[in-house]
């Protein structure tokens, strides 16, 4: 037998020694005490620092299983001296995770706090940009109402085929019963599904989006607060994980998880953080008051953003979708660096742009390029205030075109009776209110926009690349907006400590 010092396996300079020793000298957890009250009765509780020291030592392993938590534990000398030789039950690790986000977001202001006392804050440039993961939700049990009503009227089709197989074999005398087993569980499985849908149905409201025109998106039975969101890996059921981070060693400041895949609509509430969490503990009264700069993707463009920059008289660049198209430097980008699907693009079916229609914003009308008048469909409100006229040929006119394979991409959808002619839309620029976005382009434009926006991508993305590929923490594990985002600020919390432990000072 060889005798161990448990403290001796955390050697200063290491991660595990960095969070042992943060986490019982600088860090309150008074926090998490009040959800412990067994002092009369019941098992007594597992210390909330050693649950800390071995969740946050794990998702630096990028373990994020609460059973192998425990199998660590068991196992792993270095787990062994962090829960000082316990082994917490898997239910204990889990419960602790998904029950204390309130306790998590104030342990990581503390942890930032700490990173402020060590210098590691520079608080010149803030990065802002969102990370989509996938959570613990099934987006086949995505819709919306419209679409789950007909998934639950296709689950009755299939009961009824089934009760109706099953009823033949009872009929027979010689029936097959394992086939009768097996429609059975069939109906069982199906009329789970089908009560699911109706509960959800009955007791949820129609989801709205956030986008320029408020329409309903898909809702999710099994967690409704995530969202389905296109990544570059594919469709996923999850959430985006936003982060801010400071230029000066990457110290994420904020970390926020929202429930949509649009990004437009979480800059504000970012910076907001921000700006409350720098004045509660103490660091400035107001950060941005201070010129500090503040750089997001173009995700996050669009004249609501732009116009609260201007008059918080935050130092943002935030440019919009069209902003390399207009730098020349980036005018043999794609030939270039594009992707390979780009070049598919040049064979798309050119037809007539909106320039070829006569528009009179007088008068109001339009004259498509045969000489007919297309009616006006009402006029909609651009998100900077402006008005675009909508006009729509009719069926009648376009179906017996000569000219609508040059003017319609599906020339054939003019031919049902539920289809649509050529449309086409004007921007009406008379009387238009002061431009936030036509601000914003010039100060991204410029020489010196361009310089500080061009700090963004090496800010922020290697903090994401640090925490999915170095970590391998690339899926949430739980539901609910609240739940997901105390993990999230776990994983965040993880970046923050290795910081520290490599450039502050301990002990």
């Amino acid at each position: 037998m060889v005798v161990i010092n448990y403290l001796d396996q955390l050697q200063p300079g290491t991660f595990e020694h960095a969070i042992h020793y943060l986490i019982d000298n600088k860090l309150d957890l008074s926090i998490f005490h009040s959800k412990y009250q067994n002092e009369d009765n019941g098992r007594p509780a597992y210390d909330p620092a050693v649950l800390l020291k071995i969740i946050l030592f794990a998702y630096s392993k990028g373990i994020t299983s609460s059973r192998e938590i425990q199998w660590c534990c068991e196992t792993n000398i270095i787990f062994k001296a962090l829960s000082c030789d316990t082994a917490p039950h898997f239910t204990t690790i889990a419960a602790f995770v998904s029950s204390s986000s309130v306790q998590i977001a104030q342990l990581f202001e503390q942890v930032l706090l700490v990173c402020h006392q060590q210098g590691l804050l520079g608080n010149e440039l803030f990065a802002i940009d969102g990370c989509k993961m996938s959570s613990n939700a099934a987006k086949e049990w995505s819709g919306t109402f419209k679409e789950l009503s007909a998934k639950r009227d296709k689950l009755k089709r299939q009961i009824r085929y089934h009760l109706e197989q099953h009823k033949k074999l009872d009929e027979q005398a010689n029936a097959d019963e394992v086939r009768k087993a097996r429609h059975q569980q069939s109906i069982d499985t199906l009329n789970k599904a089908h009560d699911k849908i109706t509960d959800f149905l009955k007791t949820a409201s129609p989801r709205m989006g956030q986008g320029k025109r408020s329409k309903e998106v898909k809702s999710n039975i099994t967690d409704n607060e995530s969202a389905k969101m296109t990544t570059s890996k594919g469709t996923i059921q999850g959430y985006n994980g936003v982060a801010a981070v400071d230029k000066k060693h990457q110290i994420i400041v904020d970390a926020q998880a929202f429930g949509e895949g649009q990004e437009h609509h979480t800059l504000v509430p970012v910076l907001e953080k921000i700006k409350q969490r720098y004045k509660r503990i103490g660091i400035s009264e107001d950060i941005f008051a201070g010129n500090t700069i503040v750089t997001a993707d173009t995700g996050f463009a669009n004249e609501a953003n732009n116009r609260y920059l201007y008059e918080q008289r935050i130092n943002g660049y935030v440019p919009d979708n069209q902003f390399r198209k207009r730098d020349p430097k980036f005018s043999e980008q794609k030939q270039k660096y594009g992707k390979r699907h780009q070049d598919k693009a040049k064979g798309q079916k050119s037809i007539f742009p909106s320039s070829a229609f006569v528009f009179d914003p007088i008068a109001m009308t339009c004259i498509c390029p045969a000489g007919k008048s297309l009616p006006c469909r009402g006029t909609r409100p651009e998100p900077d205030g402006q008005q675009r006229a909508l006009f729509g040929g009719r069926l009648l006119q376009c179906r017996h075109c000569d000219l609508k394979d040059k003017c319609m991409l599906t020339p054939e959808s003019a031919n049902h009776r539920n289809g649509n002619g050529r449309q086409v839309s004007f921007l009406l620029k008379a009387n238009a209110p002061p431009n936030y976005t036509d601000w914003m382009k010039q100060r991204v434009d410029s020489d010196a926009g361009k310089q500080i926006y061009s700090h963004r991508m090496s800010v922020v993305e290697p903090v994401f690349g640090n925490i999915g590929t170095n970590k391998r923490l690339n899926r949430f594990s739980l539901r609910g907006k609240t739940k997901v985002q105390g993990q999230w600020q776990l994983y965040c919390m993880v970046h923050n400590l290795e910081k520290v432990s490599r450039y502050g000072k301990l002990g």
